[in-house]
């Protein structure tokens, strides 16, 4: 398992692009995804914290806390974007941060009400993956998304991965065709 830090040192621009998509709105914003005890999905909007100590979120008690608790997988996506299709994607485990000092200092930093029953996690980053899409457009309704340049990276250590580096896979999908309609 990575940490932030670790992976945005292997992959210093890919790691800024996605905290410049999960803070575009200022403190950061995402959706988060945890492990229901039944083993089903569940989504919430978090407040991520980037910092260059790693990727932390404070979880009020509620579901979402109880998930990470009992299964601690997460998958944390990027609110949408108001000006483009571009989108970011992590997913890891998340621990639980018991160290009180570093608790302390990173409440202090993000502004964390401090009479609220929330815990610190931190986010390790198993998968990262940054999806930006060509700005221009054709013109009507379906067109002109644009072809996404996706960028992953997997963390070699992660379970199931061979050992080695990994590099940062770029790919570029081909733009969705609309079918042909005759002039009628």
């Amino acid at each position: 398992m990575a940490s932030w830090s670790e992976f945005a040192a292997d992959e210093p621009r890919l790691a800024d692009g996605i905290r410049i998509l999960l803070q575009q709105y200022g403190p950061g914003f995402g959706y988060l995804a945890t492990v229901r005890a039944d083993g089903g999905p569940r989504v919430h909007p978090v407040s991520p914290v980037i910092t260059d100590e790693g990727l932390f979120c404070f979880i009020i008690d509620s579901p979402k806390r109880r998930d990470l608790e009992r299964d601690g997988r997460y998958a944390l996506h990027s609110f949408p974007a108001e000006e483009s299709d571009d989108e970011a994607y992590v997913a890891g485990q998340a621990l639980p941060v018991t160290d009180q000092g570093r608790v302390a200092r990173l409440a202090a930093r993000a502004g964390a009400a401090p009479h609220v029953d929330w815990r610190l996690f931190e986010f390790t980053v198993d998968v990262a993956m940054l999806a930006r899409r060509d700005s221009g457009t054709a013109g009507g309704p379906g067109e002109g998304h644009g072809r996404p340049a996706v960028q992953v990276w997997l963390d070699p250590r992660a379970p199931g991965r061979r050992a080695g580096p990994t590099p940062v896979r770029q790919k570029t999908r081909p733009a969705r065709r609309e079918p042909h309609r005759s002039a009628a």
